[in-house]
């Protein structure tokens, strides 16, 4: 099969499309014959080896931990699902920049995503909603995201939306536009948030979600008034100091589930920033080394 690999940690130049072996499934695990692949921060975050320490990698690696495409093998003691099916999902932290690509975690995907939309769904879901798990019910109450129209910020923003709260999201100006068409109040990052806040939310703050790791938790602390009520799926950093609770994303597949049946209403729709064919995945982990994204970055296969 075709894959991208990296055969040493490093920058972009490492990146290769070469053939590789095919991956086979093992128990509780599907194949899936790729359309589409997601480029998240973590993807070249382990290929440069600055993470290598937390999640090491057995070289050569193909880069990408989601996919979508139709199964074409399934492992032992899988049930509900059925070659030929249009899934979408998560595998390990690295397999799913290729032709074909293990998942242990999957659901089917509605019929109204691109094969794109749905190559960005699977982390950027898990994640937003491991993140808002911590928080507690949000119906009725007021969310803060930080970096609102990235990846997860905006998946975060419409699954809380369609979970009942009100959300204030930070972003650029530039994306205050596209936050407003996820159902979020758009405000600024930065030095005067917490004035902003106040006039946007007289009421206050409930919770606060950091998807950005922007230098901001003591901000997100001070507008909520509690660090139990805030928490970061992204700052490792400043996280334990502050009190705040750090959510990391995982394979759940009960998570992607949820994200497929919101989907499949509407009410949640990935939103992709940009796609690369499989040629072009080092321009593709480039543009996602710059950060400030809206929405996700997807890899054609």
């Amino acid at each position: 099969m075709r894959a991208a690999r990296y055969h040493e940690y490093g920058g972009v130049e490492t990146l290769v499309v070469e053939e590789a072996p095919e991956p086979h499934p093992g128990p509780a695990e599907i194949r899936v014959r790729v359309a589409a692949a997601g480029v998240n921060p973590v993807d070249w975050k382990v290929r440069s080896g600055a993470v290598r320490a937390l999640l090491p990698v057995e070289l050569p690696a193909i880069p990408g931990r989601e996919a979508a495409g139709v199964v074409d093998a399934i492992g032992a003691d899988v049930r509900g699902v059925s070659v030929g099916d249009r899934v979408f999902g998560l595998g390990g932290v690295t397999g799913a920049t290729a032709e074909l690509a293990v998942l242990s975690a999957w659901a089917r995907t509605p019929a109204s995503w691109t094969d794109e939309q749905a190559a960005g769904a699977a982390l950027a879901s898990v994640t937003a909603m491991g993140g808002l798990k911590v928080l507690g019910p949000l119906r009725g109450r007021t969310l803060l995201i930080e970096g609102a129209a990235g990846g997860v910020g905006s998946a975060a923003v419409e699954i809380a939306v369609a979970r009942g709260a009100t959300v204030i999201g930070t972003a650029s100006e530039r994306n205050h536009a596209f936050l407003g068409s996820l159902g979020a109040v758009p405000t600024t990052y930065g030095a005067g948030l917490a004035e902003r806040i106040a006039a946007l939310a007289p009421g206050g703050v409930d919770i606060a979600l950091d998807t950005a790791a922007s230098g901001s938790l003591a901000d997100l602390v001070s507008v909520v008034g509690d660090p139990a009520r805030v928490v970061t799926v992204a700052d490792h950093t400043r996280a334990p100091g502050l009190g705040v609770v750090v959510a990391n994303a995982e394979n759940d597949p009960a998570f992607l589930a949820e994200a497929a049946e919101l989907g499949a209403q509407g009410r949640y729709t990935p939103r992709v920033e940009r796609t690369w064919p499989l040629a072009q995945l080092a321009q593709a982990h480039a543009h996602a080394e710059r950060g400030h994204t809206r929405g996700k970055l997807v890899i054609r296969i």
